[in-house]
């Protein structure tokens, strides 16, 4: 019997918390996405992020232990997330996945884990 190695083994911790760097160095300079972080530090959300995205690729439930079941979709209510924003959000994780120097085959594969989420968080419907 096979067994599948995640997205976490494949990709290594190094590499996901240079992927939750070059994100937020992206999103923080992104005048749509960044008001939606003003309010918190950033050292915390890499943190909570890197926490989260080690469970979500299937490493260890780090983001459980720390801060119970990672309920995203109501984590982010309080906040206006567009379609747009959704969108905006993929294209900061696809250029941070970009820049990682792993196989090509898993970046499709990372960035592949992260649409139907994004679009999940959408609560808000786009300016007319």
């Amino acid at each position: 019997m096979e067994v599948k190695v995640s997205i976490y083994e494949q990709l290594g911790a190094e590499n996901l918390a240079l992927l939750v760097d070059y994100f937020y160095n992206l999103v923080f300079s992104n005048e749509s996405l960044s008001p939606l972080f003003s309010k918190t530090p950033k050292d915390e959300i890499k943190h909570k992020q890197l926490l989260f995205l080690t469970q979500f690729l299937g490493g260890p439930t780090l983001y459980s232990e720390a801060f119970g079941h990672p309920k995203m979709r109501a984590r982010h209510l309080p906040h206006a997330i567009t379609e747009n924003g959704a969108i905006a959000w993929l294209q900061c994780m696809g250029e941070a996945i970009k820049k990682l120097e792993i196989d090509d085959t898993l970046k499709k594969d990372l960035f592949s884990c992260f649409p139907q989420t994004a679009f999940h968080m959408v609560n808000t419907a786009n300016p007319a």
